[in-house]
């Protein structure tokens, strides 16, 4: 009989957690509908003790959320789990997550509490929480690194308590496989009543480990696994939402187990999470890397002609990912254009695809050949709710490895039309001169700046992802033209706007 493994998506809560990473409430919304879409049992969608927008990116998710359980973090404490209780007061299903460290070293140094302490502390927090949910989560922080017999003590009081899942994490992903599925079978064998609670792990990846510390942990008794898409959150991240799905359903012949993840989601719920976090997935990122089903040897590529399981172990259709082939042209109809954003996983109203439409149209008129990859990057552009308090109406650009670059730019603002001109290193760095000058955000420090293409040929669709900061929160904009001029200047704009919303 298949076993079914709970996923608890915490890409919302530690994925954010990430540096430079600050969604906005519409782009967390967007995020967790799509991962319903997706499949995961259990959102994490916050800390809302953390601060007001925290609260009420929780307290939004509960209420518009449907078919899966909200979490919402909360320490040990009165003060935190009645604030987790508000927050999720909308939820179809409330989910409190509650938490306390357990090892020596944190004991010491950051609770400065004895044992026996923290034990009370646990059971009062989780008794409380049960007054507000029917399911509840505790967390051991730093479990691994803790006594194994005190430990044991605190997951045996707290199921006894109420507690209905037990979360076992390497909060500082410091064990090796082997050594964290020995952990997981001596806690199952020294707690009497652990058949009362499904085990979970949240496993990080400081030595590149998460994902096979999970599998690990699950062949030895977990029943749930945290994790996030991409991988994304503190230091090195998390077990990778994708990479565990897919380890499990190709190799299925060792690992009798499942889920409840709709695989054909993964790709188009990967760049969604990239786009809005502005974290870009390395080119060779197993799964949903630009690489991940690319070929560049001839050896390979003549086996994968001949016989596509010779070099590929997974259908890159599984995940949702299509052949990047052409699609459409200006020719092309709305009908047509309608048909293919289904084929490709989206599910727009009419008004959207409209406007997708007028953007097709016009990406059409400047580039010869449409790809796949073109129409998914026109529409992850759009900026998830972020409001354009300033978009490029035009630039003009006069640069040379001989003269000193000059732009002049015009901006649509709230004023209407305002243009001015500027020096720079550069061409873009004229642009962001000229921008910084008409939009009066002369402390903006440009902390990062890439650019990609996203399709093969000289009039390839130029990326660009910028990170920026202000006031000492940093900020990420994207843009994307056939000119790369251009996708800069939008780039560097998007980031503007969601610096002057935030404020």
């Amino acid at each position: 009989m298949v076993e079914k493994i709970r996923i608890f998506d915490t890409t919302l809560r530690d994925g954010e957690q990430s540096p430079g990473v600050s969604l906005s409430i519409k782009e967390k919304i967007e995020i967790g509908r799509q991962l319903v879409k997706l499949g995961v049992d259990v959102i994490e969608a916050g800390f809302p003790i953390a601060s007001p927008g925290d609260f009420e990116a929780v307290e939004v998710l509960a209420q518009e959320l449907r078919g899966v359980r909200i979490s919402a973090l909360a320490r040990a404490s009165q003060k935190d789990i009645e604030v987790a209780a508000k927050a999720l007061a909308g939820a179809e299903s409330p989910y409190i997550h509650t938490f306390i460290a357990t090892s020596d070293i944190h004991l010491k140094y950051k609770l400065r509490r004895s044992k026996e302490e923290v034990l009370e502390s646990a059971v009062q927090a989780v008794k409380l929480a049960k007054r507000f949910s029917e399911e509840v989560e505790f967390s051991a922080e730093d479990a691994t690194r803790s006594d194994v017999d005190f430990l044991a003590q605190v997951v045996e009081a707290v199921i006894a308590a109420g507690a209905t899942t037990v979360n076992l994490p390497d909060t500082v992903g410091y064990c090796l496989p082997t050594e964290y599925g020995e952990f997981i079978k001596q806690i199952k064998q020294r707690v009497s009543n652990i058949d009362q609670a499904i085990i979970s792990v949240h496993c990080h990846n400081d030595l590149g480990l998460a994902v096979a510390n999970s599998l690990a942990a699950i062949v030895n008794g977990a029943r749930q696994i945290e994790c996030t898409v991409n991988g994304i959150g503190e230091r090195a991240g998390n077990a990778s939402l994708e990479e565990l799905v897919m380890a499990v359903k190709t190799r299925e012949d060792k690992l009798n187990y499942a889920f409840n993840i709709n695989t054909q989601q993964i790709y188009r719920t990967s760049r969604l999470v990239s786009n809005l976090t502005g974290m870009t997935v390395q080119p060779n990122k197993a799964i949903v890397g630009a690489n991940a089903f690319a070929h560049e040897s001839g050896i390979h590529q003549d086996g994968v002609l001949k016989e596509r399981t010779t070099y590929e172990i997974m259908d890159p259709r599984t995940i949702g990912l299509s052949e990047n082939k052409l699609v459409l042209g200006k020719h092309s109809g709305r009908h047509a254009f309608k048909d293919r954003l289904k084929e490709l996983g989206y599910d727009f109203d009419e008004e959207k695809i409209d406007k997708f439409f007028a953007r097709f149209k016009d990406l059409a008129d400047r580039k010869g050949e449409i790809f796949d990859k073109d129409i998914e990057a026109l529409i992850d552009m759009d900026s998830a709710g972020v409001p354009e308090i300033y978009s490029l109406e035009y630039l003009h650009i006069s640069s040379g490895n001989k003269i000193i670059s000059t732009a002049t730019v015009c901006l649509n603002s709230p004023q209407g039309l305002i243009q001015d001109a500027s020096c720079g290193g550069g061409a873009v760095d004229a642009v962001y001169q000229a921008i910084n000058r008409l939009t009066n955000v002369e402390e903006m420090e440009l902390v990062d700046y890439a650019i990609d293409a996203v399709t093969g040929g000289k009039d390839a669709q130029g990326e660009v992802t910028v990170k920026v900061k202000r006031e000492g929160r940093v900020f990420t904009g994207r843009g994307i033209s056939t000119d790369v001029i251009e996708a800069s200047a939008k780039a560097y704009l998007n980031a503007i706007n969601r610096s002057l919303a935030i404020r």
